[in-house]
């Protein structure tokens, strides 16, 4: 059949070169006659060039086919990789589990299409029940540093954004997670990074430096109960900020340093019942920073030196009932600063050496039952 079509295709070209020359030849004084030589020589190379093409896009056709093949091959192996790892993860055997966790962070480097899916299994095993009292019969051996060490290989792909296995512009969710320590210093994180609902019972974990870039930031419903959480010198530069009904009942959580300049940062509905929140030296330059409706009852509250220049600051409705409250130094530069409605019954609240260069406070249907309050050499503001 291939002979047969090129030998009709040869015969067309033939034909056609001939009658081509035949005419030029026609066309002159005087006419000549045509040299065969002419379209036979026009034929072949018309066929030659026509067979060039035809083995071209048959090679390029079969290139097509191996690099499928070799995709489909590659895809396969990595789907493999991923079953082994997380057979691993599941073993009883915390150095099987350890084994796991490099193998999967390893498959996230190599599986860029899926490099999510891989994070999301690492993230899932920290969200799983996990019991860090020894004593206890649900602790499992060895389960401490499979956790941590989790928690080790995601900050280690979260240094440097640029790199080709980084993972700064993927999502995490630590969503109801318990930590026993932990570091995540000087992370990159542009993604959505969720911790709401996780405990913090103890150990150190530390945001130190680290910057939330990107999507939302939440810690809403997160319970701090022992250790010390750090957020020293952190960066929320692009972020909505949720610390929406945190407990703070017995860490030492210190945002010293810290800089929220993205949207809005919120404390509503908070608890701070134990414990110590320092805020020395913070910057809120971003939009609205609210603690409405927080409980301030057993803490001490350390806005040092904070700087408020971005938009208006809220405790409207936040209860005051035992925690001693310290804005030393604080500098209020724009907007409102609004305790409306806040409730004072026990403790302290102190704003020694202050500045109020740019704000109104106001204490609107306040109620003032036995807080102390120390204003320092400022005015007492209206309404207070």
């Amino acid at each position: 059949m291939a002979l047969i079509a090129a030998s009709a295709l040869g015969w067309v070209i033939y034909h056609y070169a001939y009658d081509h020359f035949a005419q030029a030849a026609a066309d002159q004084e005087p006419p000549k006659p045509v040299n065969i030589n002419d379209p036979l020589k026009a034929s072949v190379t018309a066929l030659t060039l026509i067979g060039a093409v035809l083995a071209g896009l048959y090679a390029y056709r079969k290139q097509l086919l191996a690099e499928g093949d070799a995709h489909r091959a590659d895809a396969s192996q990595l789907a493999d990789r991923y079953t082994t790892a997380a057979e691993q993860l599941g073993h009883n055997q915390a150095a099987v589990r350890l084994a796991g966790v490099y193998a999967l962070a390893r498959l996230a480097d190599d599986w860029t299409e899926q490099r999510q899916v891989c994070i999301d299994v690492l993230c899932a095993y920290l969200r799983m029940p996990y019991e860090p009292d020894p004593s206890l019969p649900s602790h499992k051996e060895g389960e401490r540093e499979v956790r941590h060490t989790i928690i080790q290989v995601i900050r280690d792909h979260l240094q440097e954004p640029d790199a080709a296995t980084a993972w700064c512009l993927h999502d995490f969710n630590f969503t109801g997670a318990v930590f026993d320590g932990g570091d995540f210093t000087t992370s990159h994180l542009r993604g959505v990074v969720s911790f709401s609902g996780a405990t913090f019972s103890g150990g150190t974990v530390s945001f130190d430096s680290a910057t939330f870039s990107g999507g939302d930031v939440s810690f809403s419903g997160a319970t701090f109960s022992g250790g010390d959480v750090g957020f020293d010198h952190a960066t929320f530069s692009g972020s909505t900020v949720h610390f929406t009904d945190a407990t703070f009942s017995g860490s030492d959580v210190n945002f010293d340093n810290a800089k929220f300049s993205g949207r809005d940062v919120y404390f509503s509905g908070a608890t701070f019942s134990g414990g110590s929140v320092t805020f020395t030296g913070a910057t809120f330059s971003g939009r609205d920073v609210h603690f409405g409706g927080a409980t301030f009852s057993g803490s001490i509250i350390y806005f040092g030196r904070t700087t408020f220049s971005g938009r208006d600051v809220y405790f409207s409705g936040a209860t005051f009932s035992g925690s001693n409250v310290r804005f030393r130094a604080a500098t209020f530069s724009t907007g409102t600063v609004s305790f409306d409605h806040a409730t004072f019954s026990a403790g302290i609240l102190t704003f020694p050496d202050a500045t109020f260069s740019g704000s109104t406070v106001r204490f609107r249907n306040a109620t003032f039952s036995g807080t102390r309050f120390e204003w320092g050499p400022l005015p007492v503001p209206a309404g207070a």
